[in-house]
């Protein structure tokens, strides 16, 4: 068996996904970034094989993604993320136009023409209050851990707004809502309607068209993707949440099997 991995060193998480001979998803890894970059690509690659029962042997073809993947020195080929992001969106949703991206660190919108290259994109300005770290940070604030967000919010009754641009000034926002009495349910949900609010106009800023894909750790939360969609109607897609945030490292795969098919062409 030959395998073609991906592996996307990002910000905060490092993925990994193997598709074997078939172009079928086998494996995937995913762990904390750090500091170590190599390291945890290595890692996550072997809980991908782990995952797909396959051996280090077998990986025929890599390609790495995201802003750590120049330190991949295993490498077959890098990609960005945005041509990463690409070809994993278009492998769920093969009618995709538009992508927005929500990581720890950095919010994406990229609109894709009709055959998957991507025309336009915008990226976050240099502000927390943009990308799920704001969620994480308000939700350590009010004592809770980034898994618990979303069993939070679906019991919000009276969202609060918080209309802050800057991470700092949202913080000092958070902190009067809780003095002044609100619920931690709705002031986590309004910490989430501003990053929706946030994301939209990023992706008006490339002319978005539907259809929509929406991916990264924030999407995770039912009620993110929920707000999102009656805030952009119909066409919205989602992968399955355990691959939500994965569609980088699959689509580097995608590449990594499309090189490898070329070379032996």
């Amino acid at each position: 068996m030959r395998y073609f991995a991906g592996i996307d060193v990002g910000s905060t998480y490092t993925k990994a996904a193997l598709l074997d001979e078939e172009g079928n998803l086998s494996g995937t890894g995913i762990r904390p970034t750090g500091f170590k970059l190599e390291a945890a690509a290595e890692e996550t690659l072997a809980q991908a094989l782990a995952d797909a029962g396959g051996l280090r042997s077998e990986v025929a073809y890599v390609a790495s993604t995201g802003y750590g993947r120049n330190q991949v020195s295993f490498r077959d080929v890098q990609a960005t993320d945005l041509t990463a992001q690409a070809w994993g969106t278009r492998r769920f949703f093969g009618r995709t136009r538009t992508v927005l991206d929500v990581g720890g660190q950095t919010m994406k919108a990229m609109r894709l023409d009709e055959r998957g290259k991507v025309r336009s994109f915008r990226l976050n300005d240099k502000c927390a209050a943009g990308t799920g770290a704001f969620l994480e940070k308000t939700a350590r604030y009010l004592g809770y851990t980034i898994e618990e967000i979303g069993p939070l919010v679906e019991y919000a009754k009276h969202p609060v707004p918080i209309s802050g641009v800057c991470a700092v000034f949202a913080e000092s926002e958070v902190i009067n809502h809780v003095s002044n009495g609100a619920q931690p349910a709705d002031i986590m949900h309004g910490a989430m309607e501003s990053l929706i609010e946030r994301s939209v106009r990023l992706m008006k800023r490339v002319q978005m068209e539907p259809e929509f894909t929406l991916v990264g750790g924030i999407m995770r939360f039912p009620t993110m993707v929920r707000v999102m969609r009656e805030h952009l109607g119909e066409g919205v897609n989602v992968p399955p949440e355990h691959l939500v945030q994965l569609t980088g490292a699959i689509g580097a795969a995608v590449l990594a099997r499309r090189r490898m098919e070329r070379r032996v062409a």
